[in-house]
């Protein structure tokens, strides 16, 4: 393979550099750079082969993410496709596929299934562009992009599918805090917490899914955010990510969205916002008149359950994983988690692990 790319199948690959960079982000030791090149690409080059019949296509890396999965743009015939790549061993395509033609059923903007082979992890589907609301959002825009954002969120909240998913329970949320102590606090800063601290990670896990269980349980996306909303031809936006949905608190991907890890907003302006999204929720049936108050706390203790959570996985996406580049979004995360511990007493235990163990390590 050269820096032309190679032809097989009918399906054109781009250079080998490329190729690489499509895969070199996955785990370390789970991927082998010569076994994909070897077997995955003779794959996926048939199947896609077969399923789009004779004719040239081109295949670039389009993206990936934090999980096994990656992305390629199939060029083509006049027009453009997205070829998912989810190893089955690692992913469940089927699950994306399913939860796709579910959302879209609704009214959402999520991927057209156009083939799928789910035993060995390959889906065809419909390209979304790559206008993502990351690059876009800005002091003029965000009110529109947002917008457009929170009424989708209502209408998966009103209508979205339940049949089938898993419940964002007590020991589900209890596993995802503990990848903050396992990862973050542990392997990222080298911190092992006392007997009285941990007593005090104990309260705090109290707290956070007490609040939790206690909202109205709806439909959740579980990363709705600006980096999986994409710009569109109505209906806009464009949802992707969306395999892990669950049912789970009003509040969650609410928060996900307005307090982003990887976009910070003036905090009133968020608080705007969320309550704008109330009135809307109210309206639509997704709640019952809520004090406002109330809201706003869980909003609030959500969001920190959520910030502890990501932070976990940004240190564990750069120690096991290899995915160094997360960890920027860490400092922006803890920001977060510093300003809703220090408004809420019931919080105060956060509040010194932050000042004392997370401070002084960093």
């Amino acid at each position: 393979m050269d820096g032309h790319g190679v032809s097989c199948n009918h399906v054109t690959f781009g250079a080998e550099r490329q190729l690489r960079h499509g895969l070199d982000t996955g785990s370390a030791g789970e991927f082998n750079t010569g076994v994909f090149l070897t077997e995955r690409h003779d794959l996926m080059t048939r199947w896609v082969g077969t399923v789009l019949g004779t004719g040239e296509h081109a295949l670039e890396p389009a993206s990936s993410d934090a999980s096994f999965r990656r992305y390629w743009r199939v060029s083509g015939a006049g027009r453009t496709l997205i070829l998912m790549d989810a190893p089955p061993e690692h992913e469940d395509c089927a699950r994306y596929a399913d939860l796709a033609r579910r959302f879209r059923a609704i009214g959402l903007h999520t991927p057209e299934i156009h083939a799928e082979d789910h035993d060995n992890g390959l889906l065809l589907i419909s390209d979304l562009g790559d206008r993502i609301y990351l690059d876009e959002l800005n002091e003029q825009s965000a009110d529109r992009l947002y917008g457009d954002a929170l009424s989708a969120l209502a209408a998966l909240q009103a209508c979205g599918p339940l049949e089938g998913l898993p419940v964002y329970d007590g020991p589900f949320l209890r596993r995802e805090l503990e990848i903050f102590r396992e990862w973050f606090l542990g392997r990222h800063l080298g911190v092992e917490l006392t007997p009285e601290e941990q007593l005090g990670w104990e309260r705090i896990c109290a707290v956070l899914i007490a609040s939790a269980l206690e909202q109205p349980q709806v439909c959740v996306h579980r990363d709705y955010h600006s980096r999986n909303l994409m710009i569109t031809d109505p209906p806009s936006p464009g949802i992707l990510d969306f395999q892990d949905a669950v049912i789970g608190p009003v509040t969650y991907d609410l928060v996900s969205l307005l307090r982003d890890c990887y976009i910070a907003w003036n905090p009133d302006r968020v608080t705007d916002w969320a309550l704008g999204y109330l009135a809307l929720a109210v309206q639509s049936g997704i709640l019952p008149e809520t004090a406002p108050e109330r809201f706003l706390s869980w909003f609030d203790l959500m969001g920190a359950q959520r910030h502890l959570k990501a932070c976990g996985i940004f240190a564990r996406l750069r120690h096991r994983d290899g995915k160094a580049h997360y960890v920027n979004d860490i400092p922006r995360t803890i920001d977060y988690l510093r300003d809703v511990a220090g408004r809420y007493p019931e919080l105060a235990d956060l509040q010194r692990l932050i000042r004392d163990r997370v401070d002084e390590a960093a």
